[in-house]
């Protein structure tokens, strides 16, 4: 028997289809039932890469007993919260106010329209882990809603004038300056993990939007940064055979991680370490990249350009299965080579997870090739064909489930990501991959200047929500910045208008969803970065990007008035703002701007734009025109009056409204930048 979740799309909401449950997709039809039948809601809230939430439910939701009694007590909704992240957003706020903490799976119960009054994530079938079963806190809530009916909708109306106020900011105060970002920075270095990288203690999630910051630094910063890199690249986190980094790691040692592989880490972690890579030109970073986007185009790649969002952890049932190895494993297949081998990837007769081990590098190469008597040369030699043959024969295993739905805002993330490495590292089908998930979100997630939020079995669908928006349009602009095709810069330009447009907030900031989105309980707004960066301050780092582009000060403005409430608590505590933060920095800039006017293909203009290309310059708005009739030049009034000099490729660098000698030659174009 199937319940209504078989007509979604979602690969969560599907692999829940037929469960004896009378699941129901978030939607009025849902609400609607509960008023008529005066039944509260719940909530179910997962995603199909989700350990705990596969553990549930087995446990509960596949249980005959236990799916009567929800479906007698409740209407019960199940929410894939990669699909819906503003409904996820809105009721995990208010399961964090009631518990302390949050997570997946999320359970919350509400009353018909839509207020919680009790939350939580992960139940038990019996009583253990100190947790109450999931059966005895049904009958429970079932008793308060049946006889303290006045007590419950008194904590619901509260908690919703809580949920409320979290949305409203005071009113700026301050002014932005280099001390907010000096504050932060010595907030970032005393919570530094010296000894593993990042911050914090277990669990360990990479800082994406810290990193990007702290690359932008000098000095002990930046060393932060690459030190939290070259650590992440050696731990159990990365995959050592397949490439790709796992969601987080369950010890602050980046050993063990939990499994599954996310969209949007990789693309983060791909940005990164090409950042990286362009700093100091150390090949680690380098391999790091290019193993990642080799597995992204392996497994992760729809055939028409999007990328699909994610890896399970489980595999044949179990959590990390598919990574796992054993001593006679490696013996088996490895042969004489299985000493060197156990060395290199930290393999031992003990394990390190339920007695299996994570591939990681506890040793350098260096170390490993004195050990066993090699020169750095043999010892890579012998290193690729191992890796050779144990990835050939883990390619045999069962793999992990794909959740192959498309979001618009992750496959923004990746193609900044891929438009980065395609220019950075000079490697053209990188590039071309970036320009195909360009052209698959426009073309399948992009009608009558709108976006939608998911793409799965060729049905676009959700209202776009302002990530969507955001992480597009910057992954647009990153695309321009690759490519010089102006067709690029132009429809990010779109999407800024329509984040002006639908998004923003008349008090400062920008909301979740649209002004003409489903209402719901609050309208979300969204500053923290979660593993990815916060939609306000990437929508606010769109518009001043493209302020830089067009000498829109309004624009400018916006942006500034999206951050400035927020100035006391990014110094403070820096590590969950960190994209206001590198926003805070750009603002701080004084205003710069490099036109080159000339073919786009000749080698004049190929040596002037591979000045540019030798540093990160990413405060720089930067363009390309082939001279005065471009298109781009009634657009944007910094590229007026631009032409070449001598018929040759022209240079024209300005800062806080002046400009520079035109230049011609790579050379006079490097002091430039340099003085």
């Amino acid at each position: 028997m199937n319940n209504r979740l078989s007509y979604e799309t979602s690969p969560y909401l599907l692999q829940h289809a037929h469960n004896p449950v009378d699941w129901y997709p978030w939607g009025e039809e849902a609400f609607d039932k509960a008023r008529r039948e005066d039944k509260p809601i719940l909530l179910s809230v997962g995603y199909s890469a989700c350990h705990w939430c596969h553990v549930m439910a087995h446990e509960s939701f596949e249980d005959p007993e236990t799916a009567a009694l929800l479906n007698r007590t409740f209407v019960n909704v199940k929410v894939d919260r990669e699909e819906r992240p503003d409904v996820d957003a809105i009721y995990m706020s208010a399961v964090q106010a009631m518990t302390g903490q949050g997570g997946w799976p999320m359970t919350v119960v509400m009353t018909p329209d839509g207020k919680p009054f009790f939350g939580g994530t992960y139940f038990p079938p019996e009583d253990r882990f100190g947790r109450p079963s999931f059966k005895r806190v049904i009958v429970s809530l079932e008793a308060a809603w049946q006889h303290r009916r006045a007590e419950v909708i008194e904590s619901a109306e509260s908690l919703t004038q809580y949920l409320s106020r979290l949305s409203n900011l005071p009113g700026a105060q301050g002014e932005l300056n280099k001390a907010v970002l000096d504050e932060a920075l010595t907030a970032l270095t005393k919570s530094f993990d010296s000894r593993y990288g990042g911050f914090g203690g277990a669990p360990k999630f990479p800082p994406h939007s810290v990193l990007r910051f702290l690359l932008r630094q000098g000095g002990e910063g930046r060393q932060m940064a690459l030190y939290t890199l070259e650590q992440l690249a050696s731990g159990g986190i990365y995959d050592h055979l397949g490439g790709g980094f796992a969601r987080y790691s369950v010890d602050e040692r980046w050993l063990v991680p939990h499994f599954e592989k996310m969209l949007y880490d990789n693309a983060q972690l791909i940005q990164r370490y090409s950042e990286a890579y362009q700093l100091t030109g150390k090949p680690r970073y380098k391999q790091v990249v290019e193993e990642t986007i080799d597995w992204v185009r392996r497994e992760m790649l729809e055939p028409s350009g999007g990328c699909y969002s994610a890896l399970d952890a489980d595999s044949e049932g179990e959590e990390g299965k598919f990574y796992l190895w054993d001593e006679v494993e490696f013996e088996g297949l490895l042969g004489e080579d299985a000493r060197l081998a156990k060395a290199y990837y930290g393999v031992s007769t003990m394990g390190n997870f339920e007695g299996r081990n994570i591939l990681h590098l506890p040793h350098s190469q260096e170390t490993v090739a004195e050990r066993f008597g090699l020169s750095l040369e043999a010892l890579d030699h012998k290193l690729a064909q191992i890796k050779r043959t144990l990835f050939e024969a883990r390619e045999q295993r069962i793999r992990p489930g794909l959740d192959d739905k498309l979001l618009s805002s992750w496959n923004g993330l990746m193609l900044a990501a891929l438009a980065d490495a395609g220019r950075i590292f000079k490697h053209q089908d990188y590039l071309g991959l970036a320009v195909a998930n360009a052209e698959f979100i426009r073309r399948e997630l992009y009608r009558d200047g709108r976006l939608r939020h998911t793409f799965t079995s060729g049905q676009a669908k959700i209202a776009g929500l302002l990530e969507d928006y955001a992480y597009y349009g910057l992954g647009l602009l990153a695309l321009y910045r690759a490519t010089f095709d102006r067709q690029w810069l132009l429809l990010a330009l779109e999407l800024a208008e329509t984040i002006i447009r639908r998004f923003r907030d008349p008090e400062g900031g920008f909301f979740s969803t649209a002004a003409d989105a489903e209402p719901l309980l609050i309208r979300p707004k969204n500053y923290f970065d979660s593993p990815n960066p916060s939609e306000n301050a990437a929508a606010a780092e769109l518009l001043l990007k493209l302020a830089r582009y067009t000498g829109n000060a309004a624009w400018e403005a916006l942006a500034t008035a999206a951050i400035k409430p927020l100035l006391e608590a990014v110094g403070r505590q820096p590590s969950g703002f960190g994209a206001l933060l590198c926003v805070m920095q750009e603002l701080l800039e004084p205003p710069r701007e490099i036109a080159i006017v000339g073919d786009r293909e000749s080698e004049d203009t190929q040596a002037l734009l591979a000045v540019l290309e030798a540093q990160p310059l990413p405060q720089v708005a930067i363009a390309l025109i082939e001279g005065p009739g471009d298109p781009l030049v009634a657009r944007f009034p910094f590229l007026q009056g631009k032409e070449r000099l001598g018929g040759k490729a022209t240079a024209y660098v300005c800062q806080g409204g002046a400009c520079r000698l035109p230049v011609t030659t790579p050379e006079a174009l490097s002091a430039q930048l340099a003085g």
